[in-house]
């Protein structure tokens, strides 16, 4: 098969770099991993062999993402948001309805985040040496060190791209291939291809700061977790643990990349999960952000103001709401006279707007306070109920004014944002049986 040609999807004022390939039955669309180049990835015979595959059982979308390969070079790192932008925009351009999304060692947290704020969208996840978070915690012992990171972003700026770099990478990337010769050339050359080294540094600090493991629970759509047996599968069994329903392969190797190895394996059991992610997928639960503003002290500045002239205030308060949510792309759930509760499909738009509704409104004299949650919600007509939604409630009756908080959950997920926080420590709220993490909101980046 030759390579396809390259095509651009808009993303907002970014370019994203594409293919679409095959002519199967079923819609799939590939999130690569830590970088790619989809031009340079046809160069390698088993890369050309794994996507040939691929393309004789479903219609493939192959693409690279912001800043890296033949997409968009951008400033900044990406959000896990303005990610799940691209590949909806990639989808729209090249056609498909419903695809599975497959996302790809470190494109796995983008693709958990996607299908359960998007379940509409896709039909199916695919979860290929994927892990939830990066980074050593008590909780997760197979994560990587602060000082293992730091080498790692020290030998990068020494070495990327190069010969000596390509063979340590190699011994996880490829072990089965670290004698080939030829294959640590091309490896070597497609790093360059994908991201210089100070985007591959960039990427790799914002990857260790991202927590999806409480999205999990969140995901509603068939998925199926990949993981070979020899390439630390630890985190894949957590996540097929959480995923509801969710099916758990382990296979033969020890190889991360999937394209090498015994490739058939990995293909084989893609081609067997795409028919079982057909039909309709209900819509009563969604991944959401949910925000809560509050204004703080509004029955006094009602009786000293007057009925007038606070209803005057009211109606600025609610046009700089509306305002707001329509530039952030917030929705409205509902009001109770002095403070709103809108939802997001991001919850760095959601905080940015929040911070944005804040300092406009203490212009007017006007100060409120807000909690922002992000957590499965329940589909109730027009209006959003369950925990996530209580919590959110609880979260800004705990604020101070003129503060935002947030859960950890927000905080895990704004990675490379630039938004800062403050940790408030561990927190009882009302009417909900287990204490939460606390952030206050410092910069809004």
């Amino acid at each position: 098969m030759t390579a396809p040609a390259v095509r651009y999807a808009r993303s907002g004022e970014v370019s994203i770099a594409y293919q679409l390939f095959g002519e199967g039955p079923f819609e799939l669309v590939v999130v690569p991993g830590f970088v790619s180049n989809v031009e340079a990835s046809w160069d390698q015979p088993e890369f050309r062999s794994f996507l040939a595959r691929l393309a004789s059982f479903a219609r493939v979308v192959f693409f690279d993402k912001r800043g890296t390969g033949l997409s968009d070079r951008v400033r900044g790192v990406p959000t896990l948001e303005e990610r799940m932008d691209d590949l909806r925009a990639v989808m729209d351009a090249a056609g498909l309805a419903r695809p599975v999304i497959m996302g790809i060692s470190e494109g796995g947290p983008m693709t958990i985040l996607f299908a359960a704020t998007y379940p509409e969208r896709i039909s199916g996840a695919i979860l290929y040496g994927a892990h939830p978070r990066t980074a050593w915690a008590p909780d997760f012992p197979w994560g990587e060190t602060p000082e293992a990171l730091q080498d790692e972003v020290e030998r990068t700026l020494r070495s990327w791209g190069t010969r000596e770099f390509a063979s340590e990478a190699i011994r996880w990337f490829a072990p089965s291939r670290a004698a080939d010769s030829a294959f640590m050339d091309w490896w070597a050359r497609y790093l360059r291809a994908g991201a210089s080294p100070g985007a591959a540094v960039a990427l790799a600090r914002m990857n260790y700061e991202i927590d999806v493991r409480h999205v999990l629970p969140a995901i509603r759509v068939p998925t199926l977790v990949l993981n070979r047996e020899g390439d630390e599968p630890e985190p894949a069994r957590l996540m097929a643990e959480r995923i509801p329903g969710a099916r758990y392969l382990e296979l033969p190797g020890a190889d991360h990349a999937p394209f090498v190895g015994d490739a058939e394996s990995v293909l084989q059991a893609i081609e067997e999960f795409l028919p079982a992610t057909a039909g309709a997928v209900g819509q009563e639960r969604v991944l959401s952000t949910v925000l809560f503003t509050d204004v703080v002290g509004s029955t006094e500045r009602a009786v000293s103001r007057g009925d007038a002239a606070w209803a005057q205030l009211l109606r600025r308060h609610h046009e700089v709401v509306e305002r707001q949510l329509a530039l952030f792309r917030g929705r409205l759930v509902d009001t109770a006279g002095d403070g709103v509760f809108a939802s997001f499909d991001g919850p760095v738009r959601a905080i940015r707007c929040a911070g944005t509704i804040r300092d406009l409104l203490r212009e007017t004299s006007l100060p409120v306070r807000a909690g922002l949650h992000t957590g499965e919600c329940e589909i109730v007509g027009d209006k959003l109920a369950g925990l996530a939604v209580h919590l959110g409630a609880r979260i800004a009756a705990a604020a101070a004014p003129g503060e935002i908080l947030v859960s950890r959950t927000v905080k895990d997920l704004v990675a490379g944002s630039g938004i800062a926080f403050e940790d408030r420590g561990p927190h009882t709220l009302k009417g909900i049986p287990e204490a939460w993490h606390l952030y206050a909101v410092q910069s809004l980046g």
